[in-house]
């Protein structure tokens, strides 16, 4: 008896959304005490897209999901996994929503949370989902409303953080083929929990006893300590996961780093020594989406053309956990739109 073929994921189609209220710096220096130069510098943000009133997460989950699914040719999915730090409520989860205005009624719905990192969480859920044949297709879903939770007045993460959804189809298929997820690299540290964190809100809060505003309904971040660690993860977890799918570094095509901050992926990039015509960034224009930050900036890059089929492309990304990962995959031909 022949033993079956190894089932491996394999993206299908791809597909974003961002919110049409585009905030420039101009616009947030009327506000905030800062600068347009002040922002490039540290951040590398000229502008983002924000939210506005009533519009949640997964309005903008459902937008991004219908674009992937149409560059997939395909209306189904078997499963719906929705990586988010802003569910529309705290119970009950957001995918099943989600997955019900998408017309995929009866499926495996539910969300994932790793913060920035929610997107490579989300690819090894669903792959091994896939793998395990608990489902054919999966529909991947990365959505933050992310400044509905930044504190408006802050100006250290009111110029970083933005709003915006990406989506991949997955599928079953051969792990040698194009668009085959290769070996998934994730890990976490939760003694530093504390440096991404928005600290109310939870269950901590609540059975605490102590008044809400104590504990703070805002994200915050350290800055100097994020920069450090996120820079060492990314690396670490950039070098394993090329070496498990056998390339050298110099074999890498394209570089999509989770858009954090354009100075940490500068270092990251410099770090692994790939050059700047090979690395992928929006950060100018879109700033730091979480989650949606790396399918974001996939589909955009392989709409614009800077990614084609056939490339070998290295994903990276670090969050709140403190959580990170990387992985592999030779980019198929796929439909954008």
């Amino acid at each position: 008896m022949t033993a079956a073929p190894p089932r491996s994921a394999v993206l299908a189609g791809i597909g974003a959304y961002v919110p049409p209220n585009r905030v420039t710096n101009a616009e947030l220096t009327t506000r905030l005490d800062t600068t347009d130069e002040w922002i490039r510098t540290r951040t590398g943000i000229a502008a983002r897209h924000v939210v506005g009133p009533g519009t949640a997460t997964s309005d903008l989950a459902v937008e991004a999901g219908l674009r992937a699914l149409k560059s997939a040719g395909d209306d189904h999915a078997d499963a719906v996994v929705l990586a988010t730090t802003t569910p529309d409520r705290p119970c009950p989860a957001t995918a099943p929503d989600v997955a019900a205005r998408l017309g995929l009624r009866g499926v495996a719905a539910f969300d994932v949370a790793a913060v920035c990192s929610g997107f490579l969480y989300g690819l090894a859920t669903a792959s091994g989902m896939i793998a395990a044949g608990l489902a054919d297709t999966v529909l991947l879903i990365a959505a933050d409303a992310f400044t509905t939770i930044i504190d408006p007045e802050d100006r250290t993460t009111a110029v970083i953080f933005a709003d915006g959804a990406g989506a991949v189809v997955l599928r079953a298929g051969r792990p040698d083929e194009p668009g085959a997820i290769g070996p998934m690299v994730l890990g976490s540290d939760g003694g530093l929990s504390d440096l991404i964190e928005v600290p109310g809100g939870g269950s901590r809060e609540r059975s605490g006893g102590r008044p809400a505003e104590e504990y703070g309904r805002y994200f915050r971040m350290a800055g100097r300590e994020t920069y450090r660690h996120a820079v060492e993860h990314m690396t670490s977890a950039s070098q394993r996961a090329t070496e498990l799918a056998g390339w050298p570094m110099a074999a890498v095509d394209r570089f999509a780093a989770h858009q954090a901050n354009a100075r940490i992926l500068s270092a990251v990039a410099e770090r692994l020594e790939i050059p700047a015509e090979r690395q992928l960034s929006n950060i100018e224009n879109y700033g730091n989406t979480g989650a949606a930050s790396l399918p974001l900036l996939l589909a955009q890059e392989a709409q614009r053309g800077r990614l084609s089929a056939g490339h070998r492309v290295l994903l990276t990304a670090f969050g709140g956990g403190l959580a990170w990962g990387a992985t592999t995959l030779s980019w198929p031909q796929l439909t954008t739109s």
